[in-house]
């Protein structure tokens, strides 16, 4: 499975600007899991906030691209993790896939997030 990104996109995103999705706080995208049903993880948390920063950089990612991210953030999730965790977030429509297997964050999780100031 190939990502839409190409390798620099892989690269440490560990200094986010204050209005990118680290503006939004754990507590936020909490929040958000609740609203849609969902019980919170630190899987769950870390892939929708590196969506979120994807969504800020203009980029959907595929699996290998989240993962590769949480990895170059130092966090040992496995591989089938995350594609299992992304699987369940987009079988619950907050994330969309794509056909090119890359996936994005659903424009309800966004709107309830607040992020379309993202990319003011």
């Amino acid at each position: 499975m190939h990502d839409a990104l190409p390798d620099a996109a892989l690269a440490p995103h560990t200094a986010r600007s204050a209005s990118g999705p680290a503006a939004h706080g754990n507590d936020q995208i909490k929040a958000m899991l609740r609203h849609f049903g969902l019980r919170t993880s630190l899987i769950r948390l870390k892939v929708i906030d590196t969506l979120l920063q994807a969504h800020h950089e203009g980029a959907r990612i595929g699996v290998r691209g989240v993962h590769g991210r949480l990895d170059c953030e130092q966090l040992s999730l496995s591989f089938l993790s995350v594609r299992e965790v992304l699987k369940r977030l987009s079988q619950e429509r907050l994330l969309t896939l794509h056909r090119d297997k890359t996936f994005s964050v659903a424009p309800e999780v966004l709107d309830y997030l607040g992020a379309d100031r993202l990319n003011a």
